[in-house]
């Protein structure tokens, strides 16, 4: 059989689904095809067929069945059409799991099977012992994502790149949402406050409330860990405006949902669903390694689905907390095709298979360190004595502005607390003046200074 083509391979495998109406599984389909083919290789070729609209597929896992279509039906006219008008869609590069992962969530959702929240896609997972990211392949994100900061105080490498942060994954993160801002719009609503033309107030609100809980991860490290109080306190900042009852932002829901596109049906018993936030937040705490980490958190917060709304972007900013607090490349979702990004959650929900998400993941974590070398190697080395008195700095600035004094020696000199060395008072307060000569909106809110605030000491 090795001297079979492929395109043959693909009718013979069609022939034999052809046979068996009824459905018939993979393995059924190799055994009676004749064919030598590893188990990959077969889900690549079924795959194909399933997009080709030649066979179609039910089921989940190993309970996967393949069928023949009927061509009275109109299916096989929709799906060759729907393969298409997508063959030039955006994607990232997928693994043979992946192909098949994508193949079963591009039918229409009434041959898809409608499915509930399983507890032993959870279950199956062990905190240091279990691992959806091989070792070779965390060995490979950690070298990838390394960066200058490495031995500093945590958070530094973030905050060193702040400002392209905060329009990267805020711009990024929201397109996944179907938020119509480009690039450069984001960029000017985060650094000058300005709204860009045509767009509604909740795409700009969505945009604010990305850098607004950047800001909240980067700027207090010791508060973003995982824990439910963070992934709610993320909710309620990236939910803010944004809610149909506005007593649900940083609230665990308390009725049921639905998933657009998704035949899925999560949890809807409030007290059985805070039970599993409970369970899902805990065992991502005990993940060591960052990556790994961030990847459970894409796929169990999603699948769960703890809050009304706004579930894929906490997983989103939640994935960051390992990467900021390991001063790891962080994650911002730059040029992630949206629809590659919608088939894997669905995979998530109606499959419990990971595989189509984390070849998202990986080819989107490659892609950020390549956005960010250029970055990383600008980056002039931290000022030693910025991060030793980095809370002092930020509590002066603050009183300076709030009590109306001018940027000048005479102000900082009126304000400098005793825990200033004699030795650090001149350096200490050359960087306060430059800090408030540079101060303006878009960067205030670093020293918990409010709008008002600074308007009022500008005059």
């Amino acid at each position: 059989m090795n001297s079979v083509k492929p395109q043959q391979e693909l009718d013979l495998l069609a022939n034999v689904i052809e046979r068996h109406p009824e459905g018939v599984s993979a393995e059924e389909v190799l055994q009676e095809s004749g064919l030598a083919l590893q188990r990959r290789s077969l889900q690549r070729r079924l795959a194909v067929l399933v997009e080709q609209g030649r066979i179609r597929v039910q089921g989940q896992a190993r309970a996967v069945r393949y069928f023949p279509v009927s061509q009275g039906d109109g299916t096989v006219d929709a799906a060759v059409e729907a393969v298409a008008s997508n063959a030039d869609e955006p994607y990232v590069p997928v693994s043979a799991e992946g192909e098949a992962i994508k193949a079963y969530v591009r039918q229409p959702r009434h041959l898809r099977k409608p499915v509930v929240y399983r507890t032993e896609f959870l279950e199956q997972y062990h905190p240091k012992h279990s691992a959806y990211l091989p070792l070779k392949l965390r060995e490979q994100l950690h070298a990838l994502g390394r960066s200058p900061a490495e031995q500093t105080p945590a958070g530094t490498f973030a905050r060193d790149i702040l400002n392209r942060l905060l329009i990267d994954l805020s711009w990024a993160s929201s397109q996944l949402e179907g938020n119509t801002y480009s690039r450069l719009d984001t960029a000017r609503l985060i650094e000058f406050g300005q709204v860009a033309e045509g767009k509604d107030a909740f795409e700009t609100q969505m945009i604010l409330n990305h850098k607004q809980t950047i800001e909240f991860l980067v700027h207090s490290p010791e508060q973003a860990v995982v824990s439910q109080d963070t992934i709610v306190a993320l909710h309620a900042l990236l939910s803010d405006g944004l809610m149909a009852d506005p007593a649900m932002c940083g609230r665990i829901r308390s009725r049921a949902v639905e998933i657009g596109g998704s035949v899925y049906l999560p949890v809807a018993l409030p007290q059985r669903l805070e039970e599993l936030f409970g369970i899902v937040v805990g065992m991502a705490a005990e993940i060591e390694d960052p990556f790994e980490q961030a990847f459970f958190l894409m796929v169990h917060l999603p699948y769960l689905q703890p809050f009304e709304d706004v579930n894929k972007r906490v997983s989103r900013l939640a994935a960051n907390i390992p990467f900021i607090r390991h001063n790891l490349c962080p994650l911002s979702f730059i040029d992630v095709p949206q629809q590659a990004y919608v088939d894997a959650m669905i995979g998530v929900y109606e499959l419990n298979q990971i595989d189509l998400l984390r070849d998202v993941f990986v080819w989107a974590y490659e892609r950020s360190c390549q956005q960010y070398v250029a970055v990383q190697q600008s980056l002039v080395p931290p000022d030693i004595l910025r991060l030793r008195y980095r809370q002092v700095l930020g509590e002066v600035i603050a009183a300076i502005v709030r009590s109306g004094l001018p940027a000048d020696g005479a102000s900082v000199k009126a304000v400098l607390p005793d825990s200033i060395q004699p030795e650090d008072r001149e350096h200490f307060t050359q960087l306060v003046i430059k800090e408030l000569t540079g101060l303006h909106a878009g960067n205030a809110v670093r020293f918990g200074l409010r709008p008002l605030d600074l308007l009022g000491w500008k005059k």
